[in-house]
């Protein structure tokens, strides 16, 4: 699609302009309307514009006609007093989304290429990258990740998107460093848990151990053997509690026998003091042998009720004596290997739960790591089926390359090559390249790009600042 006829009134700074199909240079000084020319049919494509004033100084509309070989013609009006007008018909059907339609008769590299190669590299490389025709949206990228990856500019094309998405300061990246370093930390811990486990510590054995019995059957073997100690030393001091039974015995004898001789000196001193006593105490005389023998007779009778209890004693005793002591060491080992034991099972039961962790985040880092793949594989998918623009792109990493170069490689008549490709690589769209202040290439790329756009039939308006006061339009 080419287009004939270009009709401009009242916008910018032009009054009234007709041009045809033809091939053109605009040049003059600054300031007599050389750009005005581009912005025009600019506005006419975008319905939009950098400049403040679109309507010529004074008027109350400005208007700019574009009919092409195909048919379609854009009729665009400025007004200041009532709403705009826009026509847009595909030979005699009326356009019914027209800024859509005219969307896709041309890229932006076509209408202001000679900015385009000033553009920082990465600005070059994403107006490069949005030339591949490829429909996505966030749903498509929900169905591919299951997931919406924060930290990344949507805004880019989507080969841009994916590399970011992969990079190692993109989002899955750097979650799966943490939770790798995460992984680390608790293998790090576990190994160091079982460093300090027995080897092959049965957890479950240990859980279940039954500490009470074992603490019941040490307690009882310990009464045990203290009733066996205890009755032998009873039956070892049997013969000393004899002897001091007999003493006791002897002492109190002697006692009573030093009580009956002082009670019997008294009442001889009595007899002889009172002489009216002597019958009455002679009569207690003769009964004071009767007492002792009663007295002794208690006292016998005590030996002998202390000697059978003793007797009895030894007889229960004996029942021990003769027994050999419980060997509880066996039994306090056990005890000890059990709590020694038991008391791994907090650590051991914080390792496995660790162990559980990094299964967990083993199974997400593996989850990241196939995201961070698919988002690598995905540009060769698309670049598969998505339609390529200009012969020779292909992304690598992100970058658009041209036959194995980045762009930023290209000299810069190469990139000026690039637009004209571009400008092919629509067969249905404007066969027209726009490029202002062509004074700012090499008269040598100058000419080459010139050369360029007759031998692929690419329509070109060039303007060059030049020192003629007054604008021309030359035919090229």
């Amino acid at each position: 699609m080419k287009i004939t006829k270009i009709k401009i009134r009242n916008l910018f700074g032009i009054k009234e302009m007709e041009l045809d199909g033809s091939d053109i240079e605009v040049t003059g000084a600054n300031g007599v309307g050389k750009t005005s020319i581009l912005d025009a049919i600019r506005y006419a494509l975008t319905n939009d514009s950098d400049r403040q004033y679109i309507i010529r100084n004074g008027e109350s509309e400005g208007e700019i006609y574009i009919e092409t070989d195909t048919g379609v013609t854009i009729d665009r009006r400025k007004r200041t007093s009532q709403a705009d007008y826009k026509a847009v018909k595909d030979g005699r059907n009326m356009v019914t989304a027209p800024e859509s339609f005219l969307r896709t008769l041309f890229s932006d590299l076509q209408i202001n290429p000679v900015e385009f190669i000033r553009l920082p590299v990465k600005e070059m490389n994403r107006a490069i990258l949005d030339l591949i025709d490829f429909q996505w949206d966030l749903n498509w990228i929900r169905a591919q990740f299951g997931e919406i990856p924060e930290g990344v500019d949507y805004a880019q094309n989507i080969l841009q998107v994916l590399f970011d998405i992969q990079a190692e300061n993109g989002p899955y990246f750097m979650r799966r460093q943490d939770v790798n370093r995460d992984i680390r930390s608790k293998n790090a811990v576990i190994s160091e848990i079982a460093a300090a486990i027995p080897h092959g510590y049965d957890a479950e054995k240990w859980r279940g151990y039954d500490m009470r019995a074992l603490y019941e059957r040490l307690t009882k073997a310990t009464q045990t053997n203290n009733l066996i100690e205890r009755a032998r030393a009873f039956r070892d001091s049997y013969d000393n509690k004899v002897r001091g039974f007999q003493a006791e015995r002897e002492i109190a004898a002697t006692a009573l026998r030093e009580q009956t001789q002082a009670e019997r000196d008294r009442l001889r001193k009595a007899i002889a003091d009172a002489q009216s006593e002597i019958r009455a105490a002679e009569e207690k005389l003769a009964a004071l042998d009767g007492q002792l023998a009663d007295k002794l007779a208690v006292e016998d009778a005590n030996y002998e009720k202390k000697i059978a209890q003793l007797q009895k004693d030894i007889g229960k005793a004996s029942e021990y004596t003769d027994m050999e002591p419980v060997d509880t060491k066996p039994l306090q080992e056990e005890i000890d290997t059990a709590e020694a034991m038991r008391a791994h099972l907090n650590e051991y039961d914080r390792m496995r739960r660790m162990q559980t962790d990094v299964e967990a985040l083993s199974e997400k880092s593996a989850e990241l790591t196939e995201k961070i793949e698919l988002a690598r594989t995905l540009p060769g998918q698309i670049l598969q089926s998505a339609t390529i623009p200009v012969e020779g792109l292909t992304v690598q990493d992100g970058v658009p390359m041209i036959h194995g170069l980045p762009v930023s490689n290209l000299s810069e008549g190469e990139k000026l090559q690039l637009c004209v490709d571009v400008a092919l690589s629509k067969p249905n769209g404007l066969q027209i390249i726009l490029m202002d202040g062509v004074e700012k290439l090499s008269e040598t790329n100058r000419e080459k790009l010139y050369a360029r756009c007759k031998e692929k039939g690419v329509q070109f308006i060039a303007t060059r600042t030049t020192d003629a006061n007054e604008l021309q339009v030359t035919t090229l």
